[in-house]
């Protein structure tokens, strides 16, 4: 499932469209939730207006994130939320399922999912019950998702019964700690303590992103990544992460070494998709519309009364 929220760096997307690469090569048909409502719920993520701009945007990039990984888009369905879930039948299931699902349970289950604002609100508990019904109204047998859906899938296997419904097979990938930050306040600033390969964001995104990523490239399918380690004089060449993380605890990868690792890592993994939203005209087009430039607000003008006439 992806919900269309503003952002636009390298995130834990990258790794599950290698998953769902992964998938689509095994004989699997993918089907791609763009949930542009559930982007609406959470905490007002995505504005109404921007709703549909933003799931072309999503669209767009996760297409072009799974052709550089040379999978073929034939038999990959995209399929936006609001296509089914503003029906009159995925509303009445809706209520039916309000009624077996205590406040408690369905709170809990988006707590890791929805940006907390404070006390909690109905949308919070919607947000995750629909994404029960996902699942039966895009007739899957599994869903795949990031470890901070866990608890959803933990409902949907006590809750879809309780409709009659059928509990489907879930699948979870590790979510990359602290990727955001190395992103958005510079690699040079993520927490990459020496030695340390726990909690550490990234080695987390070496070993999910990069890893995988030359896993699917290479003809053989072995992935390949080199370095200069510390007080080497030539690069070496790691084909697993087991190894690489040795090295790091042996400290002969440093924290800079590896940010280097991440820093080039990115180039790899978008030059083909910058290459082509630089020559698509309309893409860059659809950009602008799902991600605004803030609108300065028109400042009244001293003492000025402004008076509503009904």
């Amino acid at each position: 499932m992806a919900a269309p929220l503003p952002v636009r760096a390298l995130t834990d997307e990258q790794k599950y469209e290698l998953m769902a690469s992964n998938l689509h090569k095994v004989g699997c048909t993918v089907k791609v939730l763009l949930a542009d409502l559930h982007a609406f719920l959470d905490a007002d993520k995505a504005p109404e207006g921007v709703l549909e701009f933003r799931a072309q945007y999503y669209e767009r990039v996760i297409r072009a994130l799974l052709r550089s990984v040379g999978v073929d888009l034939t038999n990959l369905e995209f399929v936006r939320g609001s296509s089914y879930q503003l029906t009159p039948a995925f509303s009445r299931d809706l209520l039916r399922l309000s009624k077996r699902v205590s406040i408690h349970d369905a709170i809990k289950a988006s707590s890791e999912i929805v940006k907390s604002t404070g006390e909690p609100v109905m949308a919070d508990g919607m947000y995750p019950m629909m994404q029960l019904l996902d699942e039966e109204y895009l007739d899957v047998n599994a869903e795949f998702g990031g470890l901070d859906q866990r608890k959803t899938f933990a409902l949907a296997n006590g809750a879809m019964p309780r409709l009659g419904l059928k509990v489907r097979a879930h699948l979870m990938n590790p979510m990359v700690p602290g990727l955001a930050e190395a992103i958005c306040m510079k690699i040079a600033k993520a927490f990459c303590p020496p030695r340390e390969t726990e909690g550490n964001g990234i080695l987390a995104f070496i070993q999910h992103v990069l890893f995988p990523y030359w896993q699917v490239r290479s003809d053989d399918g072995t992935p390949v990544i080199s370095v200069m380690l510390k007080d080497e004089s030539e690069p070496t060449t790691f084909q697993s992460f087991t190894d690489l993380a040795a090295v790091y605890q042996a400290d002969s990868l440093t924290p800079q070494l590896a940010k280097k690792i991440v820093e080039e890592g990115p180039v790899a993994l978008t030059s083909s998709i910058r290459r082509e939203f630089e020559s698509d005209a309309e893409w860059q087009a659809v950009t602008r519309e799902a991600y605004p430039d803030p609108t300065p607000k028109t400042k009244k003008k001293k003492n000025e009364v402004v008076v509503l006439v009904v």
